[in-house]
């Protein structure tokens, strides 16, 4: 049987997670792009041949994620019956721990990618992860 769902709390953290990585990797920009080896000229270049749409499909992809990790996070807390936000933050690095972390660090290595790259993606992740299943815990069913 499905359980209602409570939509406020995955909404705003997804807006509240979406809004950090705004911010994270505007903070971190000119750090992120070396760690790719590219310069801020190269990525200027890349963006100025691409289509409105495929500019703004990374932001749209990154919010449609955000609620998605909401969803999942809710149905975690929802088995556990457990929702506050420290279960929630916990939840999330959890899930971090298992799941992301582990699949940037192998990705990236088979893509041979810089150890600076993982962790600065890595730890974007962690704090989404945290934010969302804080709020979404806070908020409860």
């Amino acid at each position: 049987m499905m359980h209602p769902t409570n939509y406020t709390g995955i909404l705003i953290g997804a807006v509240a997670a979406w809004i950090f990585g705004a911010i994270y990797y505007t903070a971190l920009g000119r750090i992120w792009l070396a760690a790719q080896g590219k310069t801020i000229e190269q990525c200027k270049a890349e963006q100025a041949g691409k289509s409105k749409l495929m500019f703004y499909l990374p932001f749209l992809l990154s919010f449609i994620g955000a609620l998605i990790v909401g969803v999942v996070l809710y149905g975690i807390m929802t088995h556990t019956g457990l929702f506050t936000a420290r279960a929630g933050a916990i939840s999330g690095a959890f899930c971090w721990l298992g799941f992301v972390l582990t699949t940037i660090t192998i990705n990236n290595a088979y893509q041979g990618r810089r150890w600076c790259l993982t962790a600065i993606d890595a730890a974007h992740w962690l704090v989404v992860l945290i934010i969302i299943g804080a709020i979404v815990g806070w908020v409860g069913p």
